[in-house]
């Protein structure tokens, strides 16, 4: 089987994760400040918070932000839930802005047309999530631009996106957004086994990250609330937060693999540049990049052009698995979910995205990709969109 993607271990990610198991700190010790270190220079912000999922850190960015019951906050509906989720767990309300049918990611256009009307309405969102899928920017410049027009703040979803660059400059600088999110999942970039952390070059959203990442907890004395004198006060809960700290072990294996984040990214774009020659006059639309955009290509998402083939878009998917070829589909618009679904939501709500769902299969990237199984996934395509349905 050859699975869309796969983490990349070598002999020095296990040495470092072993050095840990050996230490005094399994947790809560000097590797997670250093791992937040090594990803902020890298990036160019000021502050990391390392979590212990994307999911935490996009759920305490909102946090952070004030996001809560009577706030409206919008992402884009081609994305995995969890960019809409952690706006629902602050109790505000989702919506989603269609995407742009060329990089698949929010639409600036569609945007803009949004918030006009919903100043009108008088229901502007508080914070928009664009989400960076496949590992390409989106269009932030426009985003920002709307945001200092409408007044809203904006947490980017770089799950997909680390190692990429966005205008020359790394993804992850926050130059355009309060807060930047990573995944460090298995099949991302780099991996810490599970894990996420969010950037800002903001000090106080960074000090309300790391209360809401433990328990609301501080010991910080210039923060903690005053007590008798002669009481003992070496930490103080001072708010409702959450266990998301990220272990010395996950560290360990983030701050290893980001020796070789620019290796990984330019495997990937190597193997992308391939399949771009290779598919080039088969019935698919390739990923278009714009010229803004360095993209860390965590997928590669190709659309399948159904009149030009004789089998569904879900026949594809099916032959390509039976192959031994695990392609995925990233992603079925958020909304059409059962439980967005009963909040109102219906087909038809954001046609591009809509339509894109209905033609796209992701299919294996990753850096230990060997092009002989590359070409099996290449070959296996040209099988499956040549053949005719049993």
């Amino acid at each position: 089987m050859i699975p869309y993607g796969r983490q990349d271990i070598n002999q020095a990610d296990i040495e470092a994760v072993v050095e840990v198991l050996r230490s005094d700190f399994l947790t809560q010790g000097p590797a997670v400040p250093a791992f937040e270190e090594a990803v902020a220079n890298y990036c160019g912000a000021k502050h990391a918070v390392a979590v212990n999922s994307a999911t935490s850190a996009l759920h305490i960015a909102c946090l952070a932000l004030g996001v809560g019951k009577g706030d409206v906050v919008w992402t884009t509906p081609i994305t995995f839930v969890a960019s809409a989720n952690c706006a629902m767990y602050c109790g505000a309300t989702v919506d989603f802005v269609d995407i742009d049918p060329r990089t698949y990611n929010l639409s600036v256009d569609r945007l803009a047309k949004k918030l006009a009307q919903a100043e009108k309405m008088g229901d502007l969102p508080k914070v928009i999530i664009p989400v960076h899928l496949c590992g390409q920017s989106c269009d932030m410049t426009g985003i920002h631009a709307l945001s200092q027009q409408y007044g809203f703040r904006i947490i980017e979803d770089a799950s997909h996106a680390v190692g990429g660059r966005y205008q020359g400059d790394p993804i992850g600088t926050c130059q355009y957004s309060d807060i930047t999110v990573f995944s460090f999942h298995p099949v991302k970039i780099i991996t810490t086994g599970e894990g996420g952390m969010a950037l800002t070059n903001d000090t106080h959203l960074a000090r309300e990250l790391r209360l809401f990442r433990s328990h609301g907890i501080t010991s910080d004395a210039a923060v903690m609330h005053p007590r008798a004198p002669d009481e003992l006060w070496n930490y103080q809960q001072t708010d409702l937060g959450f266990n998301y700290r990220m272990t010395d072990i996950h560290a360990a294996l983030g701050l290893s693999q980001m020796q070789r984040l620019d290796d990984f990214v330019a495997k990937r774009r190597s193997i992308a540049k391939r399949y771009d020659e290779l598919l080039a006059d088969m019935p698919v639309v390739t990923p278009w990049q714009h010229l803004d955009s360095y993209s860390s290509f965590h997928l590669y998402v190709i659309r399948l052009k159904l009149g030009q083939i004789n089998m569904t878009h879900r026949q594809v998917y099916e032959t390509l698995r039976a192959d031994g070829i695990f392609v995925n589909l990233h992603y079925i618009p958020v909304y059409r979910q059962p439980y967005y679904e009963q909040m109102g939501f219906k087909v038809g709500y954001c046609a591009q995205a809509e339509q894109y769902y209905s033609e796209a299969i992701s299919i294996p990237i990753y850096p230990g990709l060997t092009e002989a199984q590359q070409s099996h996934v290449i070959d296996s395509l040209i099988s499956a969109l040549s053949s005719r349905p049993g």
